[in-house]
């Protein structure tokens, strides 16, 4: 009888380990998950920007010939941030790709008739908002990486995330030297 009870409690003893290690696996996967699909969403903004970037830059050379420098300066830094692969690449492009836009901006300052122009109060517009939704998910994504981490971090969970080799999530950081977005109010 004594046997019986022994097995037993050994039986429920291992269901219940198993059932721990099931949920806690099963919540940081769900965790990881929301990490991606937050990073999903930062970078379909950020290929937003880069779009409207390159149509900006378009309607601001055909009123100014002579700033050369400049629209090559946010060419490559688009392109940097295009080719960007990890959050930190993402991060330190987005800073060099913020500083070449102030000075696209402080071009497009020296022609009257372009600040007027229909189509580039446009382009301004939704690059303004574009910026906002960026800064918006950027905060939703390091919230998620901040609740994912913690996960991963806290005991029993970290033998779990070690042993199925979760890795830590990077925070998505601006340049702490770039502590606004570029001016694109004239």
């Amino acid at each position: 009888m004594w046997n019986l009870i022994g097995f037993g409690l050994v039986v429920l003893i291992i269901v219940i380990f198993f059932t721990i290690i099931i949920a806690v696996y099963n919540s940081l996967i769900k965790l990881q998950n929301g990490v991606e699909g937050a990073w999903s969403q930062i970078n379909v903004q950020l290929e937003r920007r880069s779009d409207l970037i390159d149509n900006l830059v378009e309607t601001v050379k055909g009123y100014s010939i002579h700033e050369k420098t400049t629209f090559q300066e946010v060419s490559q830094a688009r392109s940097q941030l295009n080719n960007a692969e990890t959050v930190k690449e993402n991060e330190e492009a987005d800073n060099v790709l913020t500083g070449t836009l102030k000075s696209l901006f402080a071009v497009a300052e020296n022609y009257p008739e372009l600040k007027a122009d229909e189509n580039f109060l446009e382009l301004q517009d939704q690059l303004s908002q574009t910026e906002d939704k960026i800064a918006d998910y950027r905060e939703l994504y390091n919230e998620i990486v901040l609740t994912y981490n913690n996960k991963r971090e806290v005991f029993p969970n970290s033998i779990i995330a070690n042993f199925f080799s979760f890795p830590e999530a990077e925070y998505f950081e601006h340049d702490v030297n770039a502590e606004e977005v570029p001016e694109v109010d004239f």
